[in-house]
């Protein structure tokens, strides 16, 4: 007996059938596509760790070459990642930082190098999931913002308070960073990630 195409069965049953067939063939493409899409993300943020130790403008294999060489090992102190580097002789430290900015997550990594007894900054990294072009996303579009950060100290007076601010107007350039123009939220929400961040260091002093 011939169907009648043009009834809600036949139309449902039609329907069913693509859905089922559509979910299949996505779930092909994704799990085929998965080795290589983390293969991406881990390249990723192993370039975002040596954007942070100022080595930039490496492709994929000379990044992977270039991390291998210069992190030593990766460990984890109070829920933060930390990764021993070593850089034209220098042991570093860098710190993965994770907060919230205006519209998403921000997040970063900050290289640090331990100078008579304090601690500071090597080099800087942030990115973002959804901060607003020309503004908010300025953390991690302008290079020239993050190296801001280089040379500044991290701690002062009390070794356990993390000095180093993100502020409107800086009145103690050395451990303080003008924010981003047009960004406050955006800039506050990198202050409070580096001040949660970087709160770890003493607790990791002895085991570079």
């Amino acid at each position: 007996m011939k169907m009648n195409t043009n009834s809600n069965s036949y139309i449902i049953i039609y329907s069913t059938i693509l859905v089922v067939i559509v979910a299949f063939l996505l779930a092909f493409v994704y799990q085929a596509l998965k080795p290589m899409q983390d293969a991406n993300v881990a390249l990723d943020v192993k370039k975002q760790i040596l954007y942070s130790l100022n080595i930039r403008n490496l492709d994929g294999a000379e990044a992977e070459a270039k991390y291998s060489e210069v992190v030593k090992e990766e460990q984890e102190v109070e829920g933060k990642k930390i990764y021993s580097c070593e850089v034209d002789g220098k042991q570093l430290l860098v710190v993965a930082m994770k907060g919230m900015g205006l519209w998403g997550g921000i997040s970063g990594y900050m290289a640090v190098e331990e100078k008579d007894d304090l601690w500071v900054v090597y080099g800087a990294y942030f990115n973002h999931e959804s901060e607003t072009a020309g503004l908010g996303a300025e953390i991690k579009d302008s290079q020239a913002w993050q190296e801001k950060f280089i040379g500044k100290k991290i701690f002062k007076g009390d070794a356990k308070k993390v000095a180093l601010s993100v502020v409107k107007k800086v009145d103690d350039p050395e451990t303080q960073v003008d924010c981003v123009t047009g960004a406050t939220l955006t800039s506050n929400g990198v202050d409070a990630m580096i001040k949660e961040s970087l709160a770890v260091l003493p607790n990791v002093s002895n085991k570079k």
